[in-house]
């Protein structure tokens, strides 16, 4: 087993990152989204192309410099771990096109959901990836885990629960239906997240192939599911008013976002153990809930909210605990 680095700065600053990183993301993708501006709104499913293609300009800009910007490195590097084995190759293919699928399905559900109900209910990838862990590699998860993995359940059902305010009820009828709709976008969405991660971990664990490689390898193959999905949903508005339409610096923001999130999250993860990463999931909620709440205005917080975001926030840390095993004292 590796041992972990001991900067405890490091630590710190990878904190600030994932929360900065999650909670921006949402927030930012969930404004984009119901801004009111002039003419037609930004395509989604172009956003996620734009984004792969930041990806994979940035992949070969880095493996450009850590082969001293040598082409021919760069070329062989490439000829090694894409051309010589093709078959081992396309089986990127699977989780790029799920990842395309997962980004395309979190746009549509933040165009459903306010940013607090969304992060709530995208923990539950918690469950589906354990899930698929167990199955396709056959990790075995203590019964601490499988607990926290009910209470999860729980939680993000309780705050699925409508309020009680009779009143207001008939008025939301379209917004609940909105609601149902985008959960079941982010429950598609956990699936593809899910099984999409544990099919990628198996690939990097039966192959040596660098890390950037693998994102360089994953981008191009999203870039290919991208314009499918393009094709598929949107051809009729791009041919109408063009790829980038309704694009402003709010839009690049987000498609920065999407595109170095992934990246930025891989690069820090490692100097933040799990307790950490539950602390930041924790925190993303609650800041995440407050914005939307104070400053978006699209989410007021109920009793059932409260408590099962509490209980989400709990869970999280509770599966991300493990517990010290006894040392088993030396004798001479």
């Amino acid at each position: 087993m590796t041992a972990q680095p001991h900067n405890p700065g490091l630590k710190y600053l990878s904190l600030v990152v994932l929360i900065a990183q999650t909670t921006a993301l949402v927030l930012i993708l969930r404004y984009s989204r119901t801004q009111k501006n002039e003419g037609p709104r930004y395509i989604s499913s172009t956003a996620v192309v734009s984004a792969e293609v930041v990806k994979i300009v940035t992949c070969v800009l880095v493996l450009l410099h850590n082969n001293k910007w040598r082409w021919s490195q760069f070329y062989g590097e490439v000829h090694r771990d894409c051309l010589v084995d093709v078959k081992e190759t396309f089986k990127i293919a699977v989780p790029a096109f799920l990842y395309v699928v997962q980004n395309n399905l979190l746009f549509f559900a933040l165009s459903k959901l306010d940013a607090a109900t969304y992060q709530v209910s995208y923990q539950l990838k918690l469950l589906t990836t354990a899930v698929f862990s167990v199955t396709m590699l056959s990790k075995k998860l203590n019964p601490l885990k499988w607990v926290a993995l009910l209470l999860l359940t729980a939680g993000v059902a309780l705050v699925q629960m409508p309020s009680g305010d009779s009143a207001k009820k008939t008025v939301d009828d379209a917004g609940s239906s909105d609601k149902f709709i985008g959960l079941l976008a982010v429950l598609a969405a956990c699936f593809s997240s899910g099984f999409a991660g544990v099919y990628f971990e198996k690939i990097l664990k039966t192959t040596n192939v660098t890390l950037w490689m693998r994102n360089l390898q994953l981008a191009f193959f999203s870039i290919f599911g991208g314009f499918f999905m393009c094709w598929l949903y949107d051809s009729e508005a791009i041919s109408t008013n063009g790829f980038f339409q309704g694009y402003n610096n709010i839009i690049w923001v987000v498609v920065g976002l999407q595109a170095y999130g992934g990246l930025v999250i891989a690069l820090v993860v490692k100097y933040a153990d799990n307790i950490l990463k539950g602390f930041a999931v924790s925190l993303s909620i609650i800041i995440s809930s407050f914005i939307s709440w104070v400053f978006l205005g699209d989410f007021e917080p109920s009793l059932a909210f409260v408590v099962g975001a509490t209980i989400v926030i709990l869970s999280t840390f509770l599966y991300g605990f493990e517990p010290k095993k006894p040392t088993i004292p030396h004798h001479a």
